[in-house]
């Protein structure tokens, strides 16, 4: 058991390596990101110092992967997404993915309700793209005030301030795509000759 554990650290240096390199990212910023000190991320890649939890999880964060795969755990074999719904602001948001980091997707949910007087838009950090799938989605970014319906799609800075609801007070369900760090879906449709 000791010799498995002992090959399964050895082979997580080079991990880490593959990623930073992957990400074209420096062991500096690296080390601003997570923390951890350029002689401890150059230790760790090389093999010179065991990686422990409080190492790899800000490692994890940074490279936005699951920490199973800095450790090369094996896949469980169930790709199935286990789907806990999340209530936040009256609303459901059912994640479709599991990646940690990059873009995340959700269903939400909008349940009916009437309308607020004044709704209050708000700000955070990263790019969202929203699909309906049915009823009637009321948008505000910035200084618009758009409807979409199903079909209808949109993408925005959430930097900006915004606020999704319904329209006539009906549920209304959509696929969204969230990145934190500003990444934005990219639609591409094939031509005909």
């Amino acid at each position: 058991m000791a010799e498995e554990t002992d090959q399964v650290l050895d082979a997580v240096g080079p991990r880490l390596r593959a990623l930073r390199r992957q990400r074209e990212l420096t062991l500096a910023e690296v080390s601003a990101a997570t923390g951890t000190s350029e002689s401890t991320l150059s230790r760790l890649e090389s093999g010179g110092r065991r990686p422990t939890l409080e190492l790899l999880l800000p490692l994890a964060r940074v490279y936005g992967v699951p920490l199973d795969d800095l450790v090369g755990a094996p896949r469980t074999g169930d790709p199935r997404i286990h789907l806990k719904p999340i209530h936040r602001l009256g609303m459901t948001f059912i994640p479709l993915t599991r990646r940690a980091g990059g873009v995340q997707a959700f269903k939400m949910l909008i349940p009916s309700r009437p309308q607020p007087a004044e709704p209050t838009p708000k700000t955070h950090g990263g790019y969202e793209w929203v699909y309906v799938l049915n009823g009637q989605l009321r948008l505000l970014v910035g200084d618009r005030d758009l409807v979409l319906s199903p079909g209808d799609a949109a993408e925005f800075d959430t930097a900006l301030p915004h606020w999704l609801g319904s329209a006539d007070g009906r549920s209304v369900e959509t696929l969204v795509l969230f990145g934190p760090q500003g990444e934005r879906a990219h639609v591409r449709t094939r031509t005909t000759r």
